[in-house]
């Protein structure tokens, strides 16, 4: 693996030197806050994330019936609400309460905790260890709340803590009659951020709405932000499309084959793959693919998710060691992360 590694280092590092946002050190995203510590998304989390000194925290996004827009990770409520309880008629069809369904003084009335399963036998909590469910109070937030506590942070405390916003399933949305990244695009730029000299990375895994975000919306606002496409397993769903009249997954397997990422690079700044789409299994060992080092010879940033020290494939003895793979030996630009303070001391201690 050393010398496969050692290979794909090398050409990462000839790649950087001309990729446009190349950083000192890799970026450290808090991946829905500091979401390893207490429930995803939550201005606590975010608070809390904040004090660890990530580069960015992650705000994903999702519209109320009414049109603001929730930072959350689902369109529904699900796994990390008591929406069940507290409006146990507002369910759809098939069995989900959608955020679309609700105006943000309801959603307010909702108490946000750790993601959970539901089972016969009750919630069982996601990760196992991390914040206890039914404990202390959560609540959802809005773009505008959590902007204003990141920027108000950084006048108080005197960093420069950005935004990593993804606008999520915007093809469900539009199917829901809304446009869900004109939304975010216009908040954002009332917050002033409008071009590549404020701290913010706009991600989604739509290619399709990416492009238009590129191409329409952001020409039309005068605005210019750095792009990334995330890159799912097409299995997820992360996007559905119609397809003879229902809706099929869309396929993102062009996304790794030839010329696809020659296509992103036409539109965006980066790629936000699955980490496990950057290493493969050879011989019973770890070795990287060629997905990494391509993408940066194109001039992509690569910024892969996700990296949970409570995680850990089974290969590797540490979260240390994870990240001494993904950072000293690939090279990746940057990392999402649930537990923000811990990649950040790792990459201090090894850019020093």
């Amino acid at each position: 693996m050393t010398k496969i590694l050692s290979l794909v280092l090398g050409l990462s590092l000839l790649a950087c030197a001309d990729t446009a946002l190349a950083a000192d050190k890799p970026l450290v995203i808090a991946h829905r806050g500091a979401s390893g510590y207490l429930p995803e998304h939550t201005l606590e989390a975010k608070a809390l994330a904040y004090g660890m000194r990530p580069d960015y925290i992650e705000q994903d996004l999702v519209l109320s019936r009414d049109n603001h827009l929730i930072v959350m990770h689902d369109i529904h409520l699900d796994s990390t609400t008591d929406v069940a309880t507290v409006f146990p008629r507002r369910a759809r069809a098939d069995g989900h309460y959608y955020t679309i369904d609700f105006t943000l003084a309801e959603l307010k009335q909702l108490r946000v905790s750790e993601a959970f399963i539901q089972s016969g036998d009750g919630p069982t909590q996601k990760f196992p260890g991390r914040f206890p469910l039914g404990r202390s109070s959560f609540q959802l937030s809005t773009l505008e709340e959590e902007i204003e506590l990141i920027q108000g942070l950084n006048e108080t405390l005197g960093y420069d803590i950005g935004l990593y916003p993804e606008i999520k399933k915007p093809a469900f949305h539009h199917r829901e009659g809304r446009d869900i990244a004109a939304l975010a695009l216009r908040a954002l730029k009332r917050y002033g951020y409008t071009d590549r000299k404020q701290k913010i990375f706009l991600q989604s895994f739509d290619a399709e709405e990416l492009q238009r975000i590129d191409r329409e919306l952001m020409p039309k606002l005068e605005m210019d932000l750095p792009l990334v496409q995330l890159i799912a397993m097409t299995s997820w769903g992360e996007k559905r499309v119609e397809v003879g009249g229902e809706l099929v997954n869309y396929d993102y397997s062009w996304m790794r084959e030839k010329g696809g990422l020659e296509k992103i690079a036409g539109y965006a700044d980066g790629i936000g793959p699955w980490a496990m789409m950057l290493v493969a299994q050879q011989d019973g060992d770890i070795a990287p693919t060629a997905l990494l080092p391509r993408a940066q010879q194109l001039g992509l940033a690569v910024y892969p998710y996700t990296f949970r020290a409570d995680r850990v494939p089974a290969q590797l003895e540490s979260f240390d060691a994870l990240l001494q793979l993904f950072v000293g030996e690939l090279g990746v630009d940057g990392l999402f992360t649930d537990h923000p303070d811990q990649a950040r001391a790792f990459i201090n201690e090894f850019t020093e």
